[in-house]
């Protein structure tokens, strides 16, 4: 299987202005950010970053950390791409309520979601959601963290997209996916963009690597031969995009059409770069 690169480019309210020795700045708005990223093994282009805030990692394995302003920073503020605008912040979590490398998988999906019915899993606050929807898309929108759901609804409304056909549902991606394969639903797209590790709303245990295989089955099941697309999303750096795209062929591949992998990425302003973020594997017609 020949692997692809997915290149996220720069817009108005975002941005990889630099990276380097272990750490990336960004542009969100007119905020700057300093976060790290281990695979910014090179040397920045400037050493004056000046960032707003600066998020300090724990020393432990599991993700801990702390943001360190700078300068006041809101508590939230607004951003857009394209139509849909949505509101970022500073996260415990080290990111800000969205993943801007995703802007090429959105862009994609959008081509094929004009009058479709898409499945978005671990779906967060909902900007995938709203890009499309705005394009023509009905969606359900699935995620863990009642937090995050109404964290979306809220982007909805500041999108002006509060009247869409979006269905927010605080639920296990996994539960939730089984039961609409019971249900004989089908779906025109899927997008699942899952935790490494993650809970469910009423305790349930998510193991990518032991529960991700189950859940593309289950997602098989709601795609048949009028479907358009299916995107899948990994950010466990352990795995391997042939791995993922070899899982979605063999899933995916009785429907015919078409199974692309590789490494998603984005683009540095400074010197044009490009720093890999994450893989994928995704399934069209």
């Amino acid at each position: 299987m020949q692997l692809e690169t997915l290149v996220a480019e720069p817009w108005p309210d975002w941005g990889l202005i630099d990276s380097g020795n272990g750490q990336k700045l960004e542009r969100y708005g007119r905020i700057k950010v300093v976060r790290p990223e281990p695979q910014a093994m090179w040397q920045p282009a400037s050493e004056q970053w000046d960032p707003d805030a600066t998020f300090v990692p724990g020393s432990d394995e599991d993700g801990g950390g702390r943001w360190v302003q700078h300068r006041p920073v809101p508590m939230q503020w607004e951003l857009s791409r394209g139509p849909v605008r949505f509101n970022a912040s500073l996260t415990p979590f080290r990111h800000l309520g969205f993943f801007p490398d995703m802007a090429p998988q959105w862009d994609w999906m959008r081509e094929r979601s004009s009058d479709a019915d898409v499945l978005n899993l671990f779906g967060y606050t909902g900007v995938g959601s709203l890009i499309l929807s705005e394009a023509g898309g009905r969606l359900v929108h699935v995620d863990a963290s009642k937090k995050s759901v109404e964290g979306g609804k809220a982007n909805a409304v500041l999108s002006g997209l509060a009247d869409r056909p979006i269905r927010w549902m605080v639920d296990d991606a996994s539960k939730f996916t089984a039961r609409e394969v019971r249900r004989e639903r089908r779906y025109d797209g899927i997008l699942l963009d899952p935790p490494k590790f993650g809970r469910g709303p009423t305790g349930e245990v998510w193991r990518l690597e032991e529960n991700l295989a189950p859940l593309l089955s289950d997602c098989r099941k709601l795609l048949d031969e009028n479907s358009r697309f299916l995107v899948l999303t990994v950010y466990a750096v352990r795995m391997s995009a042939l791995a993922i795209g070899e899982l979605v062929r063999q899933t995916f591949g009785d429907l015919g059409g078409t199974v692309e992998a590789g490494e998603m990425s984005v683009r540095e302003e400074a010197r044009g770069l490009l720093l890999p973020t994450a893989i994928f594997a995704r399934w069209s017609r």
